[in-house]
């Protein structure tokens, strides 16, 4: 049975919204950190960058889901996104005008951080609503949406480099904030029904109803399980992402290297993402979670020895494609078990965790990297890596992934 265009359409433009803000957000990733270090010179002040700058995720995120599960999905993202693109326009509007020093920098940063983190949480939240009317199974549309994310995670890097070189630091952010822009309009022309209850507070206070959406995970063994991982992910690597990289290539003089790499871990998530629908008729869910983490530890542990570049992008692709299957199992997972009125405060506490990941040891690492060097805190972080890789591959609460996934969409 052939779905109708019309019945397609919104998860497309969803899709569409999905693409062009991965892309601002990972030219944002590189962006931000490559300019803090050509205005300071310190891998701890890149650092301290990205930890400042996941403040407002931390304290907004939750708060944010719940107000996505209150006032809707779709609008919600789209006042999200064009506030993005206002908020980065302040980095080269502002420079225009004024030196911009390294304080002034956090400051604009932060601006973007405030408003950006429902973005994301409203786009996983909506698509139960776009999948169905679309005929697409939750382990499709997931695996799409994620081999989406990843594909713009791939692209974004590449042009922020590209646009770094041609146009400069901080002219790069007009791209950023025209990518914003276009996944604003995507959003609005997403236009479907929402079930999310009747929007109507459980206890009367936005605080308690939030406070339910943590109750609620912690009541839910298979999500907590989820979350597990995704905290050990966002606290130990990260970093390396984020600071000990970029300060690798920054020191070799190679932005275009930094970005090819990211990218090519990127690419190979995509395929890792749209092999999730096959792997589920054939693997348990916690067999899939096991070979994610295991060649997600290895491939670290062999990158953090900085071998030459092309041994670089082949270890990358090895941990981009361990890593692609487990976030469509996790959108799956959330997405099945929890009740269509919490979605989207349990997806704004898992965008949370993953800033308060970094937030937690980003300083750290940058002042380790200063002070020891690459090689070394690299090497330290990837051993922890593997280590609780391996634990969580064997954790015997596995098996309620397995539960959740014999449940219908």
């Amino acid at each position: 049975m052939t779905t109708s265009p019309r019945r397609l359409a919104p998860y497309l433009f969803v899709e569409l919204s999905n693409i062009t803000s991965v892309i601002a957000g990972s030219m944002v990733f590189i962006a931000l950190p490559w300019l803090a270090l050509e205005l300071t010179g310190s891998a701890a002040s890149a650092g301290a960058l990205i930890a400042l700058t996941s403040i407002p995720g931390i304290f907004f995120g939750p708060i944010l889901g719940t107000l996505i599960d209150r006032v809707g999905r779709r609008i919600s993202g789209l006042i999200s996104e064009a506030l993005s693109a206002v908020a980065i326009l302040l980095i080269p509007v502002v420079h225009h005008y004024m030196e911009i020093s390294f304080v002034l920098l956090v400051l604009l940063a932060l601006a973007r951080a405030v408003v950006n983190p429902a973005a994301g949480t409203a786009r996983k939240s909506i698509i139960p609503d776009v999948a169905g009317p679309a005929g697409l199974s939750l382990e499709r549309a997931n695996s799409i949406h994620e081999a989406v994310f990843a594909t713009g995670f791939a692209i974004g890097p590449a042009v922020a480099a590209a646009f770094i070189a041609l146009i400069g630091p901080f002219d790069v952010f007009y791209v950023v904030a025209l990518f914003s822009a276009f996944s604003a309009v995507a959003l609005f022309l997403a236009k479907t029904t929402e079930a999310r209850g009747d929007g109507v507070s459980e206890t009367g206070s936005l605080f308690q109803d939030t406070v339910l959406g943590l109750k609620t995970i912690l009541k839910t063994p298979a999500v907590l399980l989820g979350m597990s991982f995704v905290m050990t992910l966002a606290m130990i690597y990260l970093p390396t992402e984020m600071v000990v990289l970029p300060a690798h290539f920054n020191a070799i003089g190679n932005a275009e290297g930094l970005g090819l790499l990211i990218s090519t871990m990127a690419g190979a998530s995509v395929a890792g993402a749209l092999l999730f629908e096959k792997l589920q008729q054939k693997f348990k869910y916690s067999t899939i979670l096991k070979m994610g983490f295991i060649g997600l530890g290895t491939s670290v542990l062999f990158m953090s020895f900085l071998p030459p570049l092309p041994i670089l992008l082949v270890l990358g692709a090895v941990l981009g494609f361990s890593w692609g299957p487990l976030m469509p199992m996790l959108n799956t997972v959330v997405q099945r078990v929890i009740p269509e009125n919490m979605r989207g405060r349990v997806f704004g506490i898992e965008m949370t965790i993953w800033g308060a990941g970094p937030t937690l040891t980003a300083v750290a690492v940058g002042l380790a990297v200063d002070g020891a060097g690459v090689q070394p805190v690299y090497f330290f972080l990837a051993s922890i890596v593997l280590a609780l890789s391996l634990y969580i591959s064997f954790e015997r609460r596995n098996e309620d992934l397995n539960k959740a996934q014999l449940l219908t969409s």
